[in-house]
């Protein structure tokens, strides 16, 4: 492509995601005026003005769903502080984050990669793939998940319902969309959870993504030290957190990238964060990773060269864009290491020494002559008390642990000559009809 067509693609790339991310924000807050006043403020540093840091408003929810929410508009918990299950929709997308029926081979769910005794993500540096690959980057927890307008590490997808269907159809799942669907429709009780919440005859798998989505969107961690804090409760945080809090606003610049409720701005970049020497051992993460980047229309020139993940440039294809990775959120962090895209660091104190040395050495300009590393990065001169004091604010941004019970997933049902069988008969009283045979 030549400079002008690449110079097209990224504005046009830029607009959408403009776009996008004022979408998600008026959706966001719709619910809580409050929360739209508290997120005008801003913070300088460096002369230049950033997101203040927020609590958690309610968390934005569909609304064609008619989901469940309390009256504050926060998903209701239930007495030990955990997400409740009792809403149809969400405890349909519950038991389905735990099917493995949406995988190609029946042997896969979200679960597998999301896993909630390793804080929703997984402990493993490299998350898991469809058998026989292996992801290349690390698994996010989807705790929280719900206030992020860009899903996966290069922002693939701007919304949660996508992200589960873009996730089980590719590298994870590898799974066809007629064979899921018509698995499904073969499970009794499906077929009657799907006609209560969705009002369909069958179910249908756009339907089966939305109601994930509204499962992950009762998954938050509003109630953190940090968010207790902000909300006003001045006794929240403990001296050394709110001396490391004014040290990521401050001395350290973390509120650069990390601000507003979310402690994250959502956009891109690189900080030269080491290379992970699994992908130089294992040939499943080589040709998975090189294979993701083919089907995206990365070159060769390109692929077969960089020795690092080429990030958002395998969506856009513009050169200033290698090596960028989204800002992570810096939110249930006590249960969800290791940290970075890669998976690079297993403590939190290992990330602070990395940006305290100002971050690593850009892997871009090594392997293509050119630098797209970050300039907001540099040594930081931290004491060991300022570094012992900003892990203990970041480690004030967790709450409880989410712990849920295993839901118990359905079995399959064997309709032989189902057609000729129901005739007028609507399939739940065919169901009914056939239970009462037994």
């Amino acid at each position: 492509m030549n400079k002008e067509g690449k110079m097209w693609r990224h504005r046009m790339i830029t607009w959408v995601s403009l776009v996008a991310a004022v979408a998600f924000a008026a959706s966001a807050f719709a619910a809580d005026p409050a929360a739209v006043m508290k997120n005008r403020k801003t913070v300088s540093f460096n002369g230049e003005e950033f997101p203040a840091l927020a609590h958690l408003p309610p968390p934005p929810i569909l609304p064609d769903l008619k989901q469940r929410v309390g009256p504050d508009g926060y998903p209701e918990k239930d007495s030990k502080g955990m997400p409740k299950l009792d809403d149809p929709i969400v405890k349909l997308g519950y038991i389905m984050f735990f099917d493995q029926r949406f995988s190609g081979d029946g042997s896969v769910s979200c679960a597998t990669c999301h896993v909630p005794k390793e804080g929703w993500g997984l402990s493993s540096a490299i998350s898991r793939g469809y058998p026989g690959t292996s992801h290349w980057r690390n698994s996010q927890t989807i705790v929280n998940s719900a206030y992020l307008g860009k899903l996966f590490w290069a922002g693939d997808s701007l919304e949660l319902g996508q992200q589960g269907e873009d996730a089980n159809t590719g590298l994870s799942g590898n799974a066809k969309t007629d064979m899921v669907e018509e698995r499904l429709r073969q499970v009794p009780e499906y077929v009657r959870m799907f006609k209560e919440v969705f009002g369909t005859q069958w179910p249908i798998l756009k339907d089966a993504w939305r109601a994930m989505g509204a499962f992950e969107r009762v998954m938050n961690d509003e109630n953190t030290p940090f968010d207790r804090y902000m909300r006003g409760d001045k006794t929240a945080l403990a001296p050394k957190q709110i001396k490391g809090m004014e040290l990521f606003q401050g001395k350290a610049g973390c509120i650069q990238c990390h601000n507003g409720p979310m402690l994250t701005d959502e956009k891109y970049y690189n900080t030269g964060i080491p290379h992970n020497k699994e992908f130089d051992k294992d040939p499943l993460i080589q040709f998975s990773a090189r294979w993701q980047y083919y089907r995206k229309g990365v070159g060769e020139h390109v692929f077969r060269k960089a020795k690092f993940d080429t990030g958002l440039y395998s969506n856009t294809h513009v050169e200033e864009h290698l090596g960028l990775q989204r800002t992570a959120p810096l939110r249930h962090l006590v249960y969800s290491a290791p940290y970075m895209h890669n998976g690079t660091f297993d403590t939190l104190e290992d990330v602070v020494e990395f940006y305290n040395k100002g971050g690593g050495p850009d892997p871009v300009l090594r392997d293509f002559g050119f630098s797209t590393k970050t300039k907001r990065l540099k040594p930081l001169n931290l004491t060991k008390e300022e570094k012992e004091a900003l892990v203990a604010f970041l480690e004030s941004t967790s709450g409880k642990e989410i712990i849920l019970p295993d839901p118990k997933i359905p079995d399959d049902g064997v309709f032989p000559g189902a057609i000729a069988k129901f005739g007028k008969l609507a399939p739940e009283k065919f169901i009914e009809k056939e239970k009462k045979k037994e």
